[in-house]
């Protein structure tokens, strides 16, 4: 007989109460439970671990929930998030959904709606795929974290990737570095702005000299803009 693999569930809460009756719930439920009590730790285990669902607290101790629903989004990690807070209100849900959350559920909250929510998602399964990007010979894959030049694949580390992500979301526009780092880095982001410089250097080593090219330009005291032909 053939049994359906234990969905597994990630639960990042610092509230060792909360944390317990989740644990005693879904367990009874027959749900896989990990457990994280705060931001950095369930960061590493929903990256590493990639559970089947995370249930996270948007109140941490060190990253709060919506850096880790960002940086799990950043990093094309497509966990369904079921966001929880004690805080309430249209301004908080939309925050949380708009950083990538698919559900949200103020506390206190009913746990037999939690389940009921949790299958729903479990039963839609994960994100679309991102699609590939492209821009003239120049493609990157977010889900396989991998890019090419033409037929040539050029290997990034994952600052480098990140940021020519989000130049290629944003071909033909000039981006600031203030953008930049908000966008790549993080908005609490507090050390030297120059280092965006530093990472553009860095990536037109890998994606432009290489191949004689002129893709990424600097717009003087506006910011930078990364090119169709790059000719």
């Amino acid at each position: 007989m053939h049994l359906a693999p234990v969905a597994r569930i990630l639960i990042v809460e610092d509230d060792e109460g909360i944390r317990e009756m989740l644990r005693y719930t879904l367990a009874g439920a027959g749900y896989a439970v990990q457990e994280a009590r705060d931001g950095a730790t369930g960061l590493r285990m929903a990256q590493n671990g990639r559970p089947d669902l995370v249930l996270l607290d948007l109140m941490l101790p060190g990253l709060s929930g919506l850096e880790v629903c960002r940086a799990l989004r950043r990093t094309a990690v497509r966990t369904p998030i079921i966001m929880l807070t004690a805080k309430d209100g249209e301004l908080d849900e939309a925050e949380a959904l708009d950083t990538g959350a698919d559900d949200f559920l103020s506390k206190p909250f009913s746990y037999i709606v939690l389940v009921a929510r949790i299958r729903a998602l479990l039963r839609r399964g994960g994100r679309e795929r991102p699609a590939v990007l492209e821009v003239g010979d120049l493609r990157l894959d977010p889900a396989a974290h991998r890019t090419w030049r033409g037929a040539d694949e050029v290997v990034l580390t994952p600052r480098q990737f990140s940021l020519l992500e989000y130049l290629m979301r944003k071909a033909g526009e000039v981006v600031s570095k203030a953008e930049i780092l908000e966008h790549v880095w993080d908005y609490t982001f507090e050390g030297d702005p120059n280092i965006v410089e530093v990472y553009i250097r860095h990536l037109r080593k890998r994606i432009d000299e290489p191949f004689d090219r002129n893709a990424i330009q600097t717009v003087r005291l506006v910011g930078y803009r990364l090119a169709d032909d790059g000719g």
